[in-house]
């Protein structure tokens, strides 16, 4: 049984879903990797001063959001698939641009 809000097909829903998905990735990326060497704090330090670290931590916040547009594209629920799409390119583009800013 799914839950009934995931079956909206809303662009709002969409961005919502696309703006959430790599925080909660980012999250679970640090609890599965640094969370025993880093603090929050720390680890936010570590990737603001180590270039390649971005790369390598945006890349699997963004993950969650590719599964999601593809369900959503295949499940024909293409407002919210644009808006996990959008979303999923201004983080990618913000990524990039804060790897070329350090």
């Amino acid at each position: 049984m799914e839950i009934l809000m995931f079956k909206k097909d809303n662009l709002r829903f969409g961005i919502l879903l696309g703006f959430i998905a790599p925080l909660l990735s980012l999250v679970i990326y640090y609890f599965a990797k640094f969370s025993t060497y880093f603090t929050v704090s720390d680890f936010l330090h570590f990737v603001s001063t180590n270039k390649s670290q971005v790369t390598a931590i945006s890349v699997p916040c963004l993950l969650l959001n590719i599964a999601l547009f593809t369900v959503y594209i295949n499940t024909r629920r293409d407002k919210t698939a644009k808006g996990i799409f959008a979303i999923t390119l201004v983080y990618a583009i913000g990524a990039m641009l804060l790897k070329f800013a350090l």
